[in-house]
C-alpha cells in the first residue's frame, strides 16, 4: 500500500518541479553613484516557492572561508556559514522565523522600469537609515539580494540613504535550483550572530584571566613568564602573515583582584634584534640594561635606544580604576558599578613588526598588591583590501614606563634636568613620511604632583620644535562608575572625577602622531623636556613617555 503513496507523492513532486519557473538575478553595488571596483556581485537563486541568496565566488568555488549563503522560503531564513576547520568545511546553521514577519513597509504609487519589468516603490527605516525598495510584481517569484523586502516581489534595487544602491544588472531564466547547503549544524540565531561576526576577523588570544600582582609566590611555567615579583607578565606569540593595511587592534579587559587603587598599565612588545634587549633586564635585572644619564645625579635603566639596544614597543598605556569588581559592594545610591572595565586600541600602525613574526609580547600593572589584577587581552585582525597603505619601518626610540618598578627600574624622574631626555638614533637608510608615535602621562599623586597640574611637554628634533602642548584629560568623571572605591571629597567630587595629566582611572591614553616628515639616512637627535614639578617630602613627580619612529621604506 505504501508504494503507490509514494510513487504518487514523486509524480506531484516531479509536476510542480516543471511548471515552476526557476530565476537567476545578479546584483551590483554602486556608492555615491559610482559602481564599487572589483567587487563580488550578490547572486540571487529564486522561483515561487524559496529563495537562495550567494554570491559570484562562492558559486565559482573560489571563495575564501567563511563565507555565508540564505535560503529562504516564504515564512522563514536559514542563514549557514561556512567555516575552515582542520577537519574539514563546518557548516553552521540557524533558522530566521522572526525577521521577515517583523518587516514593515510604506507604499506609494511611484512606478519605474527596471530591466524591462514594471517596479513599485516601497520604503522602511531601519536603524534610523531610510531605504527605498524598488519590486516588481511582474514575474510570479519573490526574492531579495537581502533578506529585507522578500515578499513583496521580485526586488529588483534597494537604496539606501541615496548614496548606497543594490541594483539588479541581469535575470536569467534557468533549469533548476542549485543544491543548497548540506550536513548543517543548527545553533540559535543570537550564537549563529555571534559566530558570523567572530568568523570575519582572525583572533589571536595572548592573556586569559591572568593575575598580575605583587607576590614572591607568583611563578611562571612552560608557556607563561613572570617578573618583576608578578606585575608583569609575558608571553611568546606566533603572529600570523598581515596584509599591509589591515586594521588590527588589542582588547584587554580588567578587573581588580584585591588592589583599591589607579594603577599604571601598559602593553609592550619586547624587540629581539639587537645584542641587548628588556629580556636581559627582566632575567637578570635592571643592571643589565643600558644606563642613561642627563646630569640630574640619577641612572635610568632601559630608556633610550643604543647601538646595541631598544627600548620596549609601547602598543598601549592604560590605567586601572579604583577597585572595579572587587570593591562593587560599596554602595552609594544610584550608582551601579560596572563588572569590568574593557581597553580597546588601534595598534595597526604597528603591523610590519607583527605580520608573520613570533614576539615577545607582555602587560605589566605597576601595583604593591598581593591580589593585584585580572587581566585577560587579544589581538585581533580585520582583513581589509583595496588599502593604498606601504609597509613601514619602526624604530622604538625610548620608553621612560618604569614596567620594572617593583624590580628597582628607576621612575621617568630626568625632567627635573633643563635637559630632560635627548636620544640621538641613526637611519640606515632614508624613510619618508616619517611621525613619532608619542605617549605621556604625568604623575605625582599629591595636591602639587605633575599627575594634576599641566605641564608642557617640548619636542625637538636635531633642534627644531616639533611638538609643543601640555596634555590634559578633562573627561574624567565620565567614568566614575569604573571606580568604586574612588574616595569622596568634601566638595562633593570623587577622585576619579579629578582631570589629570592625560589620563583617568580607567581609560586608554591615545598616543599623539607627531609628523617629522622626510628623513635622510644618518644622525638625528630627538629631545624632551617637561617642567617637572618639585618634590615635597617624600612625594615626587614622574613622567612616563614613550615614543615609536614610523616611517614609509
Amino acid at each position: 500500500m505504501k508504494k503507490p503513496l509514494y510513487l504518487l507523492t514523486l509524480l506531484l513532486t516531479f509536476i510542480v518541479n516543471a511548471q515552476t519557473s526557476n530565476y537567476k538575478i545578479t546584483y551590483l553595488r554602486s556608492s555615491n553613484g559610482k559602481l564599487i571596483e572589483n567587487q563580488d556581485p550578490i547572486l540571487v537563486y529564486t522561483n515561487s516557492m524559496e529563495t537562495l541568496i550567494t554570491n559570484q565566488k562562492i558559486q565559482d568555488k573560489k571563495a575564501t572561508l567563511p563565507y555565508e549563503i540564505t535560503e529562504i522560503n516564504r515564512k522563514k531564513s536559514i542563514h549557514c556559514i561556512t567555516l575552515g576547520t582542520l577537519q574539514g568545511d563546518k557548516k553552521i546553521a540557524t533558522i530566521d522565523s522572526i525577521s521577515l514577519a517583523k518587516q514593515s513597509f510604506e507604499f506609494s504609487d511611484e512606478k519605474r522600469t527596471i530591466l524591462g519589468y514594471t517596479c513599485k516603490k516601497a520604503k522602511t527605516s531601519i536603524n534610523s537609515n531610510t531605504i527605498e525598495l524598488w519590486y516588481t510584481n511582474d514575474l510570479i517569484v519573490k526574492g531579495s539580494p537581502t533578506t529585507l523586502g522578500q515578499n513583496l516581489g521580485l526586488v529588483l534595487e534597494i537604496n539606501r540613504n541615496g548614496n548606497f544602491i543594490i541594483s539588479a544588472t541581469k535575470i536569467e531564466k534557468i533549469k533548476a535550483m542549485p543544491l543548497q547547503e548540506a550536513n548543517k549544524s543548527y545553533v540559535d540565531l543570537l550564537t549563529y550572530r555571534d559566530l558570523l561576526w567572530k568568523s570575519r576577523f582572525t583572533t589571536i588570544p595572548i592573556f586569559k584571566e591572568e593575575i598580575i600582582n605583587f607576590s614572591d609566590s607568583s611563578k611562571s611555567n612552560d608557556s607563561l613568564f613572570r617578573f618583576a615579583n608578578g606585575t608583569i607578565v609575558l608571553r611568546k606569540i606566533k603572529f600570523p602573515e598581515i596584509a599591509v593595511g589591515s586594521p588590527i587592534f588589542v582588547d584587554l579587559q580588567e578587573q581588580s583582584n584585591g588592589d583599591a587603587y589607579d594603577r599604571t598599565g601598559s602593553v609592550f612588545i619586547i624587540p629581539i634584534q639587537k645584542a641587548k634587549t628588556f629580556l636581559d633586564g627582566l632575567q637578570k635585572g635592571v643592571k643589565s640594561l643600558p644606563i642613561y644619564t642627563n646630569g640630574n645625579g640619577k641612572e635610568y635603566q632601559g630608556v633610550v635606544t643604543t647601538n646595541d639596544y631598544d627600548p620596549l614597543i609601547e602598543l598601549m598605556r592604560f590605567f586601572t580604576p579604583f577597585g572595579i569588581k572587587q570593591y562593587n559592594t560599596i554602595e552609594i545610591k544610584d550608582k551601579k558599578w560596572h563588572e569590568v572595565v574593557p581597553y580597546r586600541q588601534d595598534i595597526s600602525d604597528m603591523q610590519s613588526i607583527l605580520n608573520n613574526q613570533e614576539v615577545w609580547i607582555g602587560v605589566t600593572i605597576g601595583n604593591y598588591d598581593k591580589g593585584g589584577h585580572k587581566v585577560s587581552m587579544n589581538v585581533t585582525v580585520h582583513p581589509e583590501e583595496g588599502n593604498n597603505k606601504k609597509p613601514t619601518t619602526i624604530l622604538s626610540l625610548f620608553n621612560t614606563n618604569n614596567v620594572m618598578e617593583m624590580a628597582g627600574q628607576e621612575y621617568g624622574t630626568m625632567f627635573n634636568h633643563e635637559k630632560g631626555l635627548e636620544v640621538t638614533f641613526t637611519l640606515d637608510k632614508d624613510i619618508k613620511k616619517a611621525q613619532l608615535r608619542y605617549i605621556t602621562t604625568g604623575h605625582g599623586g599629591w595636591e602639587n604632583g605633575d599627575e594634576f597640574v599641566p605641564k608642557k611637554n617640548t619636542i625637538t628634533l636635531n633642534g627644531n620644535v616639533i611638538f609643543g602642548m601640555a596634555p590634559w584629560r578633562q573627561d574624567c568623571g565620565s567614568y566614575r562608575l569604573f571606580n568604586p572605591a574612588s574616595g569622596n571629597f568634601p566638595n562633593g567630587l570623587s577622585s576619579s572625577d579629578y582631570s589629570r595629566a592625560n589620563w583617568c582611572p580607567g581609560t586608554v591614553t591615545n598616543p599623539y602622531y607627531i609628523d617629522l616628515g622626510d628623513l635622510n639616512a644618518g644622525k638625528h637627535t630627538i629631545q624632551i623636556t617637561i617642567p617637572q614639578g618639585a618634590s615635597e617630602g617624600s612625594s615626587f613627580s614622574a613622567w612616563n613617555v614613550s615614543g615609536v619612529l614610523i616611517g614609509e621604506n
